[in-house]
């Protein structure tokens, strides 16, 4: 059996990567409609709903329990891992979106309101900056704000990797 029929034949790997794909996919029709946009990056870019990251490694984690068991220790090396992507998709990656917003939104600050004179930047005045206007100015210096999840997000994505490795036989 060749390489590439091994590779194809991998039902762990297909659930896996099938897991990431749809939910790739979907994120990027969702925006399609809340956006009457096709941003092609949602094709591939973290952030947003659902999580790829969680479906994923919920996927590879019920494929794992499906093909070898709940008591091989790969479904516990797979559950583990899926725990870490999913607190770390919640927590570290998007409180560091959270920030990445804030930092934004004071250097737009300070471009349209900053003409040399100390400004004290205000809760206020980070409401009154409009997102849309600040995504426009300076694009290619702007931090990315679309890197973490919101626990909905993250459920989505593993509801749905557990739904696919459900639904695809093991072979």
């Amino acid at each position: 059996m060749s390489v590439l029929n091994q590779l194809f034949s991998n039902y762990v790997l297909n659930v896996a990567l099938l897991s990431w794909l749809v939910a790739q996919l979907l994120k990027t029709i969702f925006t399609l409609v809340s956006t009457k946009e096709l941003v092609l990056e949602r094709l591939v870019g973290s952030g947003g709903m659902p999580s790829s990251h969680s479906s994923t490694v919920a996927g590879l984690t019920v494929a794992v329990a499906r093909a070898f068991g709940f008591a091989s220790p790969l479904f516990a090396v797979a559950f583990i891992l899926a725990a870490i992507v999913m607190f770390d998709a919640m927590g570290v990656r998007r409180a560091a979106g959270e920030h990445a917003k804030v930092i934004n939104k004071i250097v737009f600050d300070f471009k349209k309101f900053g003409n040399g004179d100390v400004i004290k930047f205000t809760k206020e005045m980070a409401d009154d900056i409009d997102d849309e206007e600040l995504e426009l100015e300076d694009e290619d210096k702007l931090l990315k704000e679309f890197i973490g999840h919101t626990p909905l997000e993250v459920l989505a994505g593993a509801l749905l990797g557990v739904l696919i490795a459900i639904l695809m036989p093991v072979s």
